[in-house]
């Protein structure tokens, strides 16, 4: 684990980062041609969302081949170019496996199809009648989880999208080819791997019916889950790589267990728990302004929680699937630049490793886009449908997507100010943010007081001060809602992090020891007062 304490992960939709060829997708040789940027940054790592061929019902994460490159992004040529140029900077790539589910596409499924008794067995089929449902189970997309194939007779599972048949683990034989996938990327010069939701991988023995949920709570950190990671990361020969996991509604004991070093699953673990605060009711489609308490509550008992229990957390506030965090928890407007940054500082001064998603470093936004028909992710086009259903208006629908879209945060990389923000020569495939011609990468790069030039602070400072990296965390002023705040120590060094959270000023009260402290770090030019924070200001003071 020390290996990867000090790294810093950036994270690519290659779909939306560059596009070369002018063909308005994003593609491999756009990375290479932005490596430079992403060295001035400073990180370490780049971990690719998928760019196997794929019919893109999910955007790539409904793979039909694990071993190519969908010509729409480039050639093997293109990647094994971009692996090279990317050692020679110092930064490694990191793939991102789609391993719980195939698209339909893929060849398995489709000799499952055709009657293959060999590869029925690669997934979870179910003998039925059409009117006979295997389980009550709800589709992460909406609808059912289970779809029926008359010339089959038999229902398969799909936790996602109707075109994404879940993989079946309890098959060795599937362990095996999932392994050998590792086994190619590892030999092709790749150093690290993202997997998509590997806590789903374990279906229970038995499948009933879920009459308190969705489902979820029969296959989220399932029985097997454990053995499987382990026996993946060494019959895939990744042990001692960096590898994260996303987590879908987990817990903290099997982050825990995920992460911890003895175990040999994996590096890192993302969960989500801290993103759904703005969730009314639990509920993702149904508004209200976060919850700050329950913020600071979350990252407390996570946080405290993996260094208890000897696990590492992946620190993040964006993703592909996530709005902007800028637009969700900051100010877009008046204190844009100073809540970009706080929440860069809040996240980045934790233990774990921080991730930064494309455009996040410049403070890109939510998209606010004001018609259905701007939208092109498939879960956002179902739930369009879904809450007019539930009756809503069409623009109470439509306002509800401004704010939680996944489409938010797959914006095109706003790269300067000309034409659809320097990402294309073409039409984008994905509709750009009005405010480019603002909020761009070349209006930031060379300036000292952006958020770029903020980020690549942090990013540095992650490597100049060992407490960062591997110091211990303690959170501090836990009754404060206002006030994001904790202590990193080591045998050397104390910070004190304090982050305002809120738009308007924050009264505190310091430590004792600690009002006469050095600024390692403020978003403010003049560093505070030291009584009172300012609009989302924020301090990381030094002793030591």
């Amino acid at each position: 684990m020390a290996n990867f304490q000090d790294k810093v992960v950036y994270q690519i939709y290659p779909k939306s980062f560059c596009d070369t060829d002018g063909d308005g997708l994003g593609d491999l040789p756009g990375v290479t041609a932005k490596l430079d940027y992403l060295k001035d940054l400073g990180v370490d790592y780049l971990w690719l969302t998928p760019f196997f061929p794929s019919p893109q019902r999910d955007n790539g994460y409904d793979v039909a081949d694990y071993r190519a490159v969908d010509p729409r992004f480039g050639t093997m040529e293109d990647l094994e170019t971009l692996i090279r140029e990317a050692d020679k900077r110092g930064i490694g790539l990191m793939l991102d496996m789609v391993f719980n589910h195939t698209s339909t596409d893929h060849e398995w499924f489709q000799k499952a199809l055709a009657g293959d008794k060999k590869y029925q067995d690669y997934y979870i089929f179910k003998d039925g009648a059409p009117d006979k449902i295997p389980t009550n189970w709800v589709s992460k997309f909406g609808g059912p989880a289970w779809e029926y194939l008359p010339g089959l007779g038999k229902w398969y599972l799909h936790l996602f999208d109707v075109s994404q048949a879940d993989l079946n683990w309890e098959n060795p034989a599937v362990r095996a080819e999932l392994a050998g996938i590792l086994r190619f990327w590892r030999e092709k010069g790749i150093k690290g791997f993202r997997f998509d939701v590997v806590n789903l991988i374990s279906k229970p023995e038995v499948f009933e019916d879920d009459y308190e949920g969705d489902g979820r709570r029969f296959y989220t950190d399932g029985r097997n889950v454990h053995r499987y990671l382990q026996e993946l990361v060494a019959a895939g020969g990744i042990d001692g790589m960096i590898t994260v996991g996303e987590m879908s509604s987990t817990s903290l004991e099997n982050c825990i267990g995920y992460t911890n070093p003895d175990r040999h699953e994996l590096t890192m673990s993302f969960s989500f728990h801290h993103l759904k605060v703005d969730y009314k009711n639990g509920d993702k489609w149904s508004l209200m302004p976060p919850d700050r308490m329950a913020l600071k509550n979350l990252f407390t008992l996570w946080q405290e929680g993996m260094q208890a229990g000897h696990g590492w957390n992946a620190l993040f506030w964006c993703n592909h699937d996530q709005p902007r965090a800028v637009s969700r928890f900051g100010d877009e407007g008046r204190y844009w630049k100073e809540s970009a940054k706080m929440l860069g500082t809040a996240t980045h001064m934790m233990r774990g490793t921080p991730y930064i998603y494309q455009g996040e470093e410049i403070g890109m936004t939510n998209a606010h886009y004001t018609s259905i028909g701007q939208y092109r992710d498939v879960e956002s086009l179902n739930y369009y449908q879904i809450l007019q259903q539930q009756g809503k208006t069409a623009a109470e629908a439509l306002e509800i997507l401004a704010q939680r879209s996944r489409d938010n945060g797959r914006t095109p990389m706003q790269w300067d100010g000309t034409a659809h923000a320097g990402f294309t020569t073409g039409t984008p495939w994905l509709g750009e943010a009005d405010n480019y011609p603002a909020i761009n990468a070349a209006a930031q790069v060379k300036d000292p007081d952006s958020i770029f030039s903020y980020y690549k602070q942090l990013v540095a400072l992650r490597k100049q001060e060992p407490v960062i990296s591997g110091g211990q965390i303690q959170f501090l002023y836990k009754d404060d809602p206002d006030l994001l705040a904790y202590r990193r120590w080591n045998e050397d060094t104390q910070l004190l992090v304090v982050c305002n959270l809120t738009g308007h000023d924050a009264p505190v009260t310091l430590p004792e020891g600690w009002a006469d402290a050095g600024l390692l770090l403020g978003n403010y030019p003049d560093g505070g007062s030291r009584t009172s924070l300012r609009p989302y200001e924020c301090w990381v003071l030094k002793k030591g």
